[in-house]
Formats: structure tokens, sequence, C-alpha cells
């Protein structure tokens, strides 16, 4: 690949996405249409792309528009699915998180390391049994066979070093800590871009703005969000990866939303923090909220398991009783609880979890979304149409994978196995040489290798070296990029997806003109 350009067929614009609509609906039958360009329906077109199928990937909003935005950005490794004895989860999340680290995603996804401070808020009891899982965790890492030097071991702390790693923890009572170690993705919608743009080069057509009025086993009747022009694309295999949306798309799929919930915080008001923070959670023995610096000025505090009734939004909102919740708990162990109006921003997200519950607990009432399994599941109805749904980010290639396995068996489509586990998406390179290219080190942990080139723009430029705000890091040069290579066709996806500006509504007001100027910079290129 050239230092300065995208990796060759990967760039997704707005005169690509004009091309390849009017390809799909011209009447030709494509092998597979995926509806949903989440990380599992962006996964799923990389999947069959790369088993040389014809592949149509559609989205009624944009790349990573619903669940996969709104994740903690943990790649985890499956020690929370151990504690109810749900061991091929656990040990599934384990292999994939290692298949990101190693081969698939070393420049997006990284070791996190986590500490959970013993203040007098946990007992003997729980330190040991937290110590013991985090062990665990340790050994379905070795199970996975992750590298050491990729994920470092757990360990105790002493209560010097736990205050070096959290400087915020209240000192008073603080016994000590216990170090952890988990994968974390820099940008969960980053990671989704990645999958559609290595998709699109393998010949995918990747198309945002295009809802599916209805669908069937053999094709969908869709329409252009843009123009509101209304069409229909054949396909021989149909793959449903809408997520919360699934059972509006197909009848009989019964989904129970749980929304998830994260605080957004300046990261000033809790100093410098080298590690992330495990919160123990009153009254819960596998509960903790996660305090996760984002390296951005910003700190997110997160999340809440809750579940959601009636109608599904197209973006949940953070209810107050969420956002009161998990500052209590924060407040637990810090020296200054957080105020209600240092809340910079919140977010939710809705976990697609499977309801399997029938009619809920012996007492009739619906069981707790935390008790749902994790598990995904891969359904057929009755016209030949292949869903997928539950799961979790970590999980998404298999998932990927297991839905077009599904759809190539059930219609019969000739395509060999997947080879995703060992494809590198755009930007993924080896960490040494990803430690010697010739650009920021932040560009390189959100870009890969193509930092170099989104590097270039800013030399070449003075003025798209700028930030786009003051004392936060995006540039306008990372703004510019996201329209020419990345398929960014408004300002909500430039601010709220492609980069994450928009997470705190102040921030995002003032770099609205920045965004217009640079959808305005690429369309005349």
């Amino acid at each position: 690949m050239s230092n300065s350009t995208a990796l060759p067929g990967s760039s997704l614009d707005a005169g690509r996405r004009v091309r390849e609509l009017a390809e799909a609906t011209d009447g030709r039958t494509v092998d597979v249409l995926v509806v949903g360009l989440g990380a599992t329906g962006a996964g799923a077109a990389l999947d069959a792309a790369a088993r040389g199928l014809d592949v149509v990937a559609a989205d009624a909003h944009d790349l990573a528009f619903g669940t996969s935005r709104w994740s903690s950005k943990l790649i985890h490794g499956g020690l929370r699915y151990l504690a109810s004895a749900q061991f091929d989860v656990a040990h599934e999340s384990a292999v994939e998180r290692g298949v990101l680290m190693t081969r698939t995603a070393p420049h997006l996804v990284g070791a996190q390391p986590f500490v959970l401070p013993l203040t007098s808020l946990v007992s003997r009891a729980q330190a040991s049994l937290a110590w013991a899982g985090f062990r665990a965790g340790d050994m379905l890492r070795l199970a996975a066979r992750t590298p050491r030097q990729v994920l470092p071991a757990p360990r105790r702390l002493t209560a010097t070093e736990a205050r070096h790693l959290a400087p915020a923890v209240r000192a008073d009572g603080l016994r000590g800590g216990l170090l952890s170690w988990d994968g974390r993705v820099t940008d969960d919608a980053r990671l989704v871009t990645a999958l559609a743009r290595t998709a699109a080069a393998r010949g995918a057509r990747v198309l945002t703005r295009l809802r599916v009025v209805r669908m069937t086993g053999t094709g969908a009747v869709v329409r252009d969000e843009l123009t509101g022009e209304e069409g229909e694309i054949r396909a021989r295999a149909v793959i449903n990866a809408t997520g919360v949306w699934a059972g509006e798309l197909v009848e009989g799929i019964r989904i129970r939303p749980s929304r998830g919930t994260h605080l957004v915080l300046r990261s000033e008001r809790l100093g410098a923090l080298p590690a992330g923070l495990h919160v123990p959670v009153p009254g819960e023995t596998n509960r903790f909220v996660l305090v996760l610096p984002q390296g951005d000025g910003r700190v997110y505090v997160g999340l809440t398991d809750e579940p959601v009734e009636g109608p599904v939004p197209d973006v949940p909102e953070a209810p107050e009783s969420d956002i009161g919740f998990l500052l209590d708990v924060l407040g637990s162990v810090l020296d200054v609880p957080v105020r209600r109006d240092e809340v910079v921003g919140a977010f939710a997200g809705l976990r697609p979890l499977l309801d399997t519950s029938g009619d809920g607990g012996h007492d009739g009432t619906p069981a707790r979304t935390a008790d749902i399994s994790r598990r995904h599941a891969v359904l057929t109805s009755d016209d030949g149409v292949t869903t997928i749904v539950g799961g979790k980010l970590t999980t998404y290639r298999r998932m990927a994978q297991d839905a077009v396995d599904a759809a190539v068996a059930a219609r019969g489509l000739s395509a060999g196995p997947s080879p995703t586990a060992g494809l590198p998406l755009v930007g993924a390179a080896a960490p040494e040489r990803l430690r010697g290219l010739p650009a920021p080190r932040r560009l390189v942990r959100r870009h890969g290798t193509e930092a170099v080139a989104v590097h270039a723009l800013a030399a070449g430029d003075p003025a798209l070296a700028e930030p786009v705000l003051p004392g936060h890091p995006v540039t306008r040069a990372e703004l510019l990029w996201a329209a020419r290579h990345e398929g960014a066709l408004d300002e909500s996806d430039v601010l709220d997806r492609r980069t994450r500006i928009g997470v705190v509504p102040e921030d995002r007001a003032r770099a609205l003109e920045a965004a217009r100027e640079s959808l305005a910079r690429a369309a005349t290129v």
C-alpha cells in the first residue's frame, strides 16, 4: 500500500454510492444481500465477499449508526460469562479477542489495564472472589493462545501503586488494588468503518442511507433515503443483521433490548488516569461500573443493563435514573464525587438480546436483561431469510461467519469456508511496523497504516493540520479523510461516527462548520 493513499478499492464516498446503488438495482441478481451495517452486518458483508460472493450491504442510516457505536469500547475476554457458567461463550470471546488483537485489527484493538480499588466497601471475601476471577480470565487468555506480551498478567497492587494508577480514588481506607487487563478498541464505530471498507475492497457494494422497505428470502424493496426513489435488489440469499430492529423486518423474532448507558466527563475532572477502573456495584457480586479514559480529553463511565419496553428508537436516550445510578456508584470510590453538572454528555445503546424467556420467571415477572445469555443465534425464516441476533461486539466476526455459513447452506450457494480469522482489516499491520510509521501515535491508533496518508494531508495544507476544536485532538484533515474515503455523507456521519466529537453536544455545535467545510471540499474533488 502507498504511504499517501487509501487501500485500493476501499474508499467509500458519495460518488461510489451513486454508481453502486444503480448497479444493485439494475435487475441483476447478487449472491448475498446483507441488511444492517453495524459490526455484525459489516462483518457478514466482508465474510461473504472474502469467499468470492457478489455482495450488497445496505443500511437505512450510516455505518455503525445503531448499537455498534454505543459500546464501552471493550473487547471482552469472556470473564463475566464464566460467573454464569457460560463456558462456551467465555472461550469464544477470548478467542475472538485474540484474533482482533493479533491478526485482524492490532492497530485498533490493544490491551487496556484496569484497577479494582480495594476500598472499605470491598470485603476481603469479595476481593478474593474478584482475584480468582481475574486469574480465571488469564487462563482464558492462555486457552485462546493469546500471547502474554499482548495481554499482561493480573497482579495485586499496594495502596501506593493503586493510587498511582488511579489518583482520583479516595485514599482513606484504601488497602490496595487488583490490576487486570482486557482488550479495548480505540473506537467501535471506526472498527465498523474498517470492516465496511475492507468488504468494499473485496468487491462488496456498501450502501448507506438505503432503507429496506420489504424483505424476503430472494431480495428486498429498497428506498434511497437521499432521493426518495424506490427500487428492488434481487439476491440469492438475504441476511438480516439489523440488531434490535431485526423483528421489524422478519416475523416471529422477539428481541428484548437492554439499555447500556455511559456518561461522558472531561478528563481533567478525574486527573491523569494511566488505567481504567473497575468500581464494584454495591449489592452485586459480579457487576462493575467501568471508568474508561479515551485519550481524547474525555472519560466514559458506564454501564447499565436495563430492560427497554415499547418501540425501538433510532437513537436511544440516557435517562436521568441511569445517570444518577452511575454517579452514585462512581462516587463511592472518589475523593470528590462527580456532580451532575460536570457530566458533559451521555449516551445509551440497546443490546439486541434474543428473548427466549417465555413467560419470564417463576413469579411471572420477566427475567432481568443482565441474566439473558449473550450467546448469538442464527434463525432462518419460512421464506429463507437468515437472521443473526444476540451476541456482542467482541464476537462480531464469529457471528458474521455463522450467518454466512447458514445463508450459504440454506440457499445452496457455492462458497468455501470463511477466511476472516486471518484477514487483516484496512490499516492493520504488525505492531513493529505500526510503531515505525512516520505519523502521530494517536493517528496510528485510529487509522493504522493509513495514518501516514491522513498525516500527509495535514502536512500539505497547514489549515488541515489545525484541531477542529481547541483542546480536542481531531484535526480538519481527519474530517476530510472521512468524507473522501470513509463514506461520510453529512455532518452527523463525520462528527458522531467517524470521529466522536458529537458525544459532547457543546463540542458538536462548535465543530459543525468545520464538518460542513470538509464535506464541501471533498465534493469538489
